[in-house]
């Protein structure tokens, strides 16, 4: 599993037009809660049918709408490996399926957009994380959320410290035959990385840590979320030379994580991290009463709306769960709120994080009652 990306929302927010579906539900990874998810699914489908023929589609038409998600509420390997929530996206173009280790609420919304609120804790960075897991026989990372801890599918990274140190070894010779002088005379090849004594050295060590942290930079050149290591102590002081990643934290796992059940590191990791996400929510929030004073804050929806669209906010508290419906006209900058969604409505609250988003700002999509200023959004502007 790779982590969902603001790539992967990129393309759920561009090129797509109503009707567009959109499904959340929590999962469990054991099978033994297989059918009740089965069920739960299908229950979610037949809401999501109701909402398309209100929309004007007959039952046929909706029934054939839906038939990629009706598809896989019958497969039952699909449901034997999951992860904490599912997100599904259907739309006359596309469908899209998410395993994701996010405990969503059960949600279905059908508008003229995808609707990918839920999302964002997965993106902005509020409670996400890293855990680089170090052993001589092993090398795993694994991306964390506030619930579980999932492994990365990673491409060229060393699967060991052997295999790393064999890959310094051929990079070695290849630059030193690339390097070699016509006619000179040729060195035998040497490989070491198969023995134990071969990593007995703390130079030897060095070297397979900074492949690592090359590879490594090809999945996090982007990212700022908190990576933990897990290790043995001797090995901490090692790494963190090899290091470039710049938000690696001082504290890690210690002990050898070698066959370490996954949520047993996620208890682990939590508690190193969670202060660190605790201490920038509250300096934001500090920050958004501070601002107040100097008209630099509010939490007036039709406000935020036009400011995120513009760029111009820095820090957004947007409500889980919640949807405050209506249309922003991008040619007046007119905000219109309504009640119940009608054509051409989408979520204003969903709208204003995905602009935020995309204009560099942070967005913490937290439970309603922690947005300040008892509303289901309130911002911090740049000017």
């Amino acid at each position: 599993m790779n982590p969902f990306t603001k790539t992967d929302l990129q393309g759920l927010m561009h090129g797509y037009h109503g009707p567009c579906v959109s499904i959340f539900m929590p999962t469990h990874r054991g099978a033994a809660e297989t059918l009740q998810d089965q069920i739960r699914f299908k229950n979610l489908l037949r809401e999501a049918e109701e909402n398309l023929v209100k929309r004007g589609l007959r039952f046929p038409e909706a029934g054939q709408f839906l038939e990629p998600a009706q598809a896989l509420q019958k497969d039952s390997l699909f449901w034997r490996h999951q992860m904490d929530g599912l997100a599904v996206f259907l739309s006359p173009e596309i469908s899209r399926f998410y395993r994701l280790p996010a405990d969503f609420k059960e949600l279905v919304v059908v508008t003229d957009r995808f609707h990918i609120k839920p999302l964002l804790p997965l993106l902005s960075g509020d409670d996400r994380f890293y855990v680089l897991a170090l052993s001589q026989k092993e090398v795993r990372l694994f991306h964390g959320s506030r619930h579980s801890l999932t492994e990365v599918d990673l491409k060229g990274m060393p699967s060991s410290l052997p295999e790393a140190f064999l890959q310094n070894d051929l990079e070695r010779q290849v630059q030193f035959h690339t390097g070699t002088p016509q006619g000179a005379a040729k060195r035998a090849a040497i490989f070491h990385g198969h023995g134990s004594g071969a990593m007995d050295s703390k130079d030897n060590i060095l070297q397979c840590f900074r492949q690592v942290d090359r590879s490594l930079h090809e999945v996090l050149r982007k990212e700022q979320a908190p990576l933990v290591l897990a290790g043995v102590d001797f090995l901490f002081p090692i790494y963190r030379q090899a290091n470039t990643y710049q938000s690696l934290v001082d504290e890690g796992i210690s002990g050898n994580p070698e066959g370490v059940n996954p949520d047993e590191l996620h208890d682990e990791a939590w508690r190193i991290v969670r202060p660190h996400f605790q201490k920038a929510r509250d300096e934001a929030i500090a920050l958004y009463r501070q601002m107040t004073a100097m008209d630099r804050s509010s939490c007036d929806i039709k406000t935020i709306v036009r400011s995120a669209y513009h760029g111009r906010v820095e820090t957004l508290f947007a409500a889980v769960g919640l949807q405050r419906w209506g249309m922003f006209d991008l040619a007046t900058g007119k905000v219109c709120l309504r009640d119940q969604a009608g054509p051409g409505d989408e979520d204003l609250l969903d709208f204003a994080a995905i602009h935020t988003l995309f204009n560099g700002g942070t967005v913490y999509a937290v439970e309603p009652d922690e947005v300040p200023g008892d509303t289901p959004l309130a911002a911090v502007f740049r000017y």
